[in-house]
């Protein structure tokens, strides 16, 4: 068992316990959003360090005025 950290812009996002590591270019979720594994550090022998960046979520458009307001 291994333990991870994963880690974006050197910012701790989860830690935990693996049986299996994630490769490189693999996609994942963490917390309900897609990552991509970028980069694996090994730290010594059970634990790594895990670069990952998330996927671009676009922000949605307001939606334009219809109308003036009834009164």
């Amino acid at each position: 068992m291994f333990v991870t950290h994963f880690y974006e812009n050197k910012t701790s996002v989860l830690s935990q316990l693996l049986v299996n590591l994630p490769t490189v270019e693999e996609n994942i979720k963490i917390k309900g959003r897609k990552a991509k594994v970028v980069q694996i550090t090994q730290i010594d022998d059970h634990n790594y360090q895990i670069s990952i960046i998330f996927e671009k979520i676009p922000k949605k458009q307001p939606l334009k005025d219809i109308g003036k307001k009834k009164r």
